[in-house]
């Protein structure tokens, strides 16, 4: 399969609590109840104009995103490799929805940390052979991944970044 980039451009992402739907962010689920999808590396890049520390996670979602609107630009969703074939399952790869993927906030699924300051802060998360996020399927507690600004770590103040997440669906 052919990996994949979803980039979110010029975004102020605001903290969200826990249990409660995300308004900026990146998130991906699968195209049918079956499809694994790897994500590889996740890239945030502070714009903000003075310092905001942000306690950026990724999550599996406790209430799925509705209705996800199609990728438009500035942002982008594509193969990295041009000629890629086709999936039979399409990923649902979003950054806007009507109601935007609640995180869960259950102690028994994994939440990762990628804190960093957004005054011109770098965080770049690669994975190593192994050690990739994986999510199965399109259902809630696995099956759908957000990365978001999450305000129950401690965050405030919302700060300007672009992101992006590289994956990969079989």
């Amino acid at each position: 399969m052919a990996k994949r980039i979803i980039t979110n451009v010029a975004q102020t992402w605001a903290p969200t609590a826990n249990n409660v739907a995300a308004t900026q962010f990146i998130a991906t689920k699968g195209g049918s109840t079956t499809q694994v999808i790897d994500w590889l590396e996740m890239l945030l890049s502070g714009m903000a104009t003075s310092s905001i520390p942000m306690s950026i996670q990724v999550a599996y979602s406790s209430t799925l995103g509705l209705t996800p609107s199609a990728i438009a630009l500035p942002n982008a969703d594509g193969p990295m490799l041009v000629n890629a074939t086709a999936l039979a399952n399409v990923v649902v790869a979003y950054t806007a929805a009507a109601t935007g993927p609640t995180p869960n906030a259950a102690a028994t699924l994994p939440r990762m940390n990628l804190g960093f300051n957004a005054f011109g802060g770098i965080l770049r998360w690669n994975a190593a052979p192994t050690q990739q996020w994986t999510m199965v399927g399109n259902a809630v507690n696995g099956g759908e991944t957000v990365l978001l600004a999450d305000s129950s770590a401690g965050q405030s103040g919302s700060g300007a970044l672009n992101a992006h997440v590289i994956y990969e669906p079989y």
